[in-house]
C-alpha cells in the first residue's frame, strides 16, 4: 500500500506541480505526517522532490522528471478517464484506487497529448447525480468495512459470512458462495448461491460480513452479465406482481414503461392511442405509477385498480373541492363536482373494456 501512495505522490507533483503537504495529505487521505516520511523516503531512493519554503511554499519535483509507466494512446487514456468518472468505483469501495489508478493514466500519456485527453474528458458526464427535472439518485450506503470484506471474499473465491436484513425479516446471519458484485443505477448487488440456490443480495442490506478460509462452491468461469439477466427475469416473474391493460397517449409510453417491471403486449389502437400489457412489482406500484399519468392513460384490466384510482380522484376533489376559509365556497363545490364528473366519465370511458386480464 505505502509503495502505491508514493508512487500516486510522485504523479501529483509531476501533473500540479507544487504542492503543500496539507493538499498532499488530503489528496493522499493520509495525515501531513505520513506525506512528510514519504518526502523523506522518495528523497533517500533518488526521486528529485524538494522543499519551498515561505507562504506560498510546498513541495516539488526538479524541472524535466519523468517515470517510467506504460504509455497509452489518446483514446485509450481518454476512454479510462470516461469509465473512471462513473460511481461505481465508490459503490465497491474502490474510489481511491480509482483515483491513484487516473494519475497513472494521464502521466502515461505524452506530454503533447496530456492537456488535451483531460480536457476532453471534462467535456463528457457520465450518469450526473441528478436529471433535467431535478430528481436526484440516491445511491446506496454501504460501510467501507463490508464493501471491502465482499470484494475480498468474492476476488480470493472464498465463501463469506453476512449478517443479512431482508425487507420485512429479523436480520440474521447466513453463509454464502459469492460470485459476482452488480450495481445498476447506484444500487449494488452480491451475486452468490446458497445451499447450491441462486441468491441476490443487496450490499445495503448487508449489516456485517466476514471473509472464511473455505473455498467458494462456484465455477473457475462466470457470464456476470448473463447471470444478472436471469435473475433480473425471475424477479421479474415472481412474488406479487400485477399485470395491467392500459390504453396510453403515445407521448407518455416511455414515462409508463420507464415505471413498470416488463411490457409483456403492445399495439396500437384506431384512434392513435397505445395498448400496452404491462406488469408491476405490486398492486401499490401499479397504482402510484397510473396515478401519475393522469388523463394520458386509461387503465382498461384489472378492474380493482380501475376502482382504486377513480376513488382517490373523488377523494381529492373532495379535498380540494370546498374550504370554510374561502369566501367562494359554492364555486369550489361546482369545481369538486366537475371533477368528480372528470373522474367518473373516466371511469366509465370505454365501458366494457375492464375486468380481469
Amino acid at each position: 500500500m505505502r509503495a502505491d501512495r508514493l508512487v500516486s505522490l510522485v504523479l501529483l507533483l509531476r501533473q500540479r506541480g507544487r504542492l503543500s503537504a496539507a493538499t498532499l495529505a488530503r489528496e493522499l487521505e493520509v495525515s501531513t505526517r505520513t506525506v512528510l516520511r514519504d518526502i523523506e523516503a522518495l528523497s533517500a531512493a533518488g526521486v528529485p522532490v524538494y522543499a519551498e519554503r515561505g507562504r506560498n511554499g510546498g513541495f516539488a519535483l526538479l524541472p524535466g522528471f519523468r517515470t517510467e509507466l506504460t504509455g497509452l494512446n489518446h483514446d485509450e487514456a481518454l476512454a479510462l478517464l470516461v469509465a473512471g468518472s462513473r460511481r461505481g468505483a465508490q459503490v465497491f469501495g474502490l474510489g481511491s484506487a480509482l483515483a491513484s489508478a487516473m494519475l497513472k493514466v494521464v502521466d502515461a500519456l505524452p506530454e503533447s497529448h496530456r492537456d488535451a485527453a483531460a480536457g476532453v474528458a471534462e467535456r463528457l458526464l457520465i450518469d450526473p447525480e441528478t436529471d433535467l427535472l431535478s430528481r436526484r439518485v440516491v445511491a446506496d450506503e454501504v460501510p467501507d468495512t463490508v464493501v471491502a470484506e465482499v470484494r475480498r471474499a468474492v476476488f480470493a473465491g472464498h465463501r463469506l459470512r453476512i449478517r443479512y436484513a431482508a425487507v420485512g425479516r429479523s436480520p440474521r446471519w447466513r453463509t454464502v458462495d459469492p460470485i459476482g458484485l452488480v450495481t445498476v443505477r447506484e444500487q449494488s448487488y452480491l451475486l452468490a448461491t446458497r445451499s447450491g440456490a441462486d441468491r441476490t443480495y443487496r450490499l445495503s442490506r448487508v449489516l456485517a460480513a466476514e471473509e472464511l478460509d473455505e473455498p467458494a462452491q462456484r465455477p473457475d468461469r462466470v457470464d456476470l452479465d448473463r447471470a444478472w439477466q436471469e435473475r433480473s427475469t425471475r424477479f421479474r416473474t415472481g412474488g406479487d406482481q400485477v399485470a395491467v391493460l392500459v390504453r396510453v397517449d403515445p407521448a407518455r409510453r416511455e414515462d409508463l414503461v420507464g415505471t413498470a417491471l416488463a411490457v409483456l403486449a403492445e399495439a396500437a389502437d384506431a384512434d392513435g392511442r397505445l395498448r400496452l400489457e404491462v406488469t408491476f412489482q405490486d398492486p401499490r406500484h401499479a397504482e402510484w405509477a397510473l396515478w401519475q399519468l393522469a388523463m394520458d392513460a386509461e387503465v382498461l384490466a384489472p378492474q380493482w385498480l380501475r376502482s382504486s384510482l377513480r376513488d382517490r380522484a373523488a377523494a381529492i376533489a373532495t379535498r380540494y373541492g370546498v374550504s370554510s376559509h374561502d369566501g367562494h365556497a359554492s364555486v369550489r363545490t361546482g369545481r369538486a363536482a366537475g371533477a368528480a364528473g372528470v373522474a367518473d366519465a373516466a371511469f366509465l370511458q370505454g365501458g366494457g373494456q375492464g375486468g380481469a386480464l
